[in-house]
């Protein structure tokens, strides 16, 4: 057992990172790989940059490794627990494995791999957020062509493709008035909004598009016409052009119920990514099957509909496969990863390395 590797999982998790938050264990992670000999660097979002020289090998192009710093909600004084091979979180918050276990893998990795070509590490901010630590970093300080996500829960998966991703923010405007005293002369912002949802195809619409209201907020007192009511959507697809006509059906579906109930709407809409993927027959994923294949494990390629920064790095020409880690159930308070899955995962980085090198 990499006994410094989970030692230093369990202290990174320690450290306070929800989304926004991220800088304290980005300084931490500056003086880590500063101590591999790596020179690092943030970029002006906050993103940090380290390099690291090729170690017994020469002429090769480098390669990017890189992880995401922020964690999601509840992740405030995280107590990691382990017992019998299982490492979770005392149980009020999330452990944090995703995607502190990956950078605890990648650093104990190139601490202890005897080749390797050309190094870059991004460790990005804001992943969980919306990406926007990879859609704001700064590209020019990286040179790598190729590389590898370590964001993946599963070890038997490889994920070459993510999807398209809208996103609406809707503002429902309707008249307040007294609910007893003169109702009539209200329009109820909550109905019209209510109307809007169960209007629109939400859930699992066919094995690549998906759409969903995850928030509503609105309302002040019992008594009274609500006047303003706000909700979040989102739908997301595999192919971009079903994306884009799903959004566009979305919108009209919404705008229709409101406007049907005499009450106004705004809808802020964006596109935050756009579908991507690579070859199963590409380096990276072929590199990843054959690593491991060395512990065990006879991989799959897959798409996913939901996010990694490897949507943003392919957009951008830098083909970029998504590994595992080891983490299960990720983003909840039951997240927990086996140390066993852990040196599985080690093992896989270091053959990868030297795949990389050959």
């Amino acid at each position: 057992m990499s006994e410094r590797m989970i030692k230093q999982f369990m202290e990174m998790v320690q450290i306070d990172s929800e989304s926004g938050n991220e800088a304290n264990f980005i300084s931490y992670l500056e003086k880590e790989y500063q101590k591999l000999g790596a020179k690092t660097e943030l970029d002006s979002y906050g993103n940090m940059i380290a390099k690291l020289p090729a170690k017994g090998c020469e002429g090769k192009e480098p390669i990017l490794l890189s992880c995401h710093s922020d964690t999601v909600k509840p992740g405030i004084g995280i107590e990691p627990v382990l017992a019998d091979g299982v490492i979770r979180s005392k149980g009020d918050t999330i452990l944090g494995a995703d995607d502190k276990a990956g950078i605890a893998e990648m650093l104990e990795a190139l601490r202890i791999a005897e080749v390797h070509p050309p190094i870059e590490v991004a460790i990005s901010r804001e992943e969980e957020i919306g990406l926007f630590g990879v859609k704001n970093l700064d590209y020019s300080k990286l040179t790598a062509k190729r590389g590898f996500l370590l964001d993946n829960d599963t070890l038997d998966t490889i994920i070459i493709g993510g999807p398209s991703y809208f996103t609406f923010d809707v503002t429902v405007k309707g008249k307040s008035a007294h609910a007893g005293m003169e109702p009539e002369k209200g329009i109820n912002a909550i109905v019209a909004a209510s109307k809007a949802i169960l209007a629109l195809k939400l859930g699992r619409l066919d094995n690549e598009t998906t759409a969903n209201v995850g928030i509503i907020e609105g309302g002040i007192v019992r008594n009274g016409v609500p006047d303003k009511v706000t909700f979040k959507a989102e739908c997301r697809s595999l192919n971009h052009e079903k994306a884009v006509k799903l959004a566009a059906e979305m919108r009209a579906v919404m705008v229709s119920a409101v406007e049907a109930e005499g009450a106004q709407i705004e809808i802020d809409e964006q596109n935050l990514c756009k579908a991507v993927d690579i070859p199963e027959s590409s380096f990276t994923v072929d590199l990843s099957k054959k690593a491991l294949k060395t512990v065990g494990i006879d991989a799959k390629a897959t798409f996913m509909t939901g996010f990694t920064d490897a949507s943003i790095y392919n957009n951008m020409g830098i083909e970029m496969a998504v590994v595992g880690i080891g983490a299960k159930n990720e983003h909840a308070l039951d997240e927990h990863i086996y140390v066993a899955d852990m040196e599985k995962a080690l093992k896989m980085i270091v053959e990868l390395l030297r795949l990389s090198a050959q």
